[in-house]
């Protein structure tokens, strides 16, 4: 494991990005529990990809949402809920991950859902180039239906007590904190632990990023 300056993360999981050989566009996935920084770290490494030159799809886990009246068979505080019933998968392979991967046409969809208007979405089929890179994230991204369709697996890492914090601070416009904590507490939380337990995704990724201190991550490699 190494901390460095953020700026230095960002450039190891370029070069990282760099490195992965292949005939279609590169699919990176950033995962980690909610507020742990994935969004924040996937805008600042599309950015530096960019510009050294990479055509970079920018995409989240957010905008494959069903629709909120299926959100919640199991109510609205399920962990169980929470990891089985939020995301629709089957469209984010369908119109996304599949089709940059191999053998696909590189016809994609970046989204599927608003999740402000809470409506399905069905924006223009853009065509990507082969060298693009796909950087996408989200929670639960190791899961087996989405495990293989990654060439760079990171997961960026939190205490989960600071992400409740975290989630108070970046919601205070529009949540209540305990609103915030109980959301946190009874499904967010739970959910990552089922995660964890279950899947295990620290096994299966290439980098972990620790990011306590998100001026000063944790760079720590995770496989070859």
């Amino acid at each position: 494991m190494g901390r460095g300056t953020r700026d230095e993360v960002i450039g190891r999981l370029a070069e990282a990005v760099g490195s992965v050989a292949v005939a279609h566009p590169t699919r990176v996935a950033i995962d980690g529990p909610p507020a742990a920084g994935k969004t924040t770290l996937a805008d600042e490494l599309a950015v530096v990809l960019r510009a050294r030159g990479r055509d970079v799809i920018r995409a989240t886990i957010d905008d494959f949402l069903f629709p909120r009246a299926r959100r919640y068979p199991r109510g609205e505080y399920s962990a169980e809920g929470c990891y089985y019933d939020t995301h629709d998968h089957d469209a984010l392979t369908r119109v996304l991950l599949d089709p940059l991967g191999p053998g696909g046409d590189r016809r994609f969809r970046p989204a599927v859902y608003d999740r402000t208007a809470d409506a399905v979405l069905s924006p223009p089929v853009a065509t990507a180039r082969a060298d693009a890179v796909l950087v996408f994230d989200g929670v639960f991204l190791m899961r087996p239906e989405l495990i293989d369709r990654w060439e760079l697996r990171v997961f960026v890492s939190t205490d989960l007590e600071k992400t409740v914090d975290r989630a108070v601070i970046r919601e205070r416009r529009v949540s209540s904190r305990a609103d915030v904590e109980r959301r946190w507490r009874e499904r967010y939380i739970p959910a990552q632990r089922f995660y964890f337990a279950t899947v295990r995704p620290t096994d299966h990724v290439d980098v972990i990023v620790h990011n306590d201190e998100p001026r000063r991550p944790v760079w720590e490699p995770r496989s070859g």
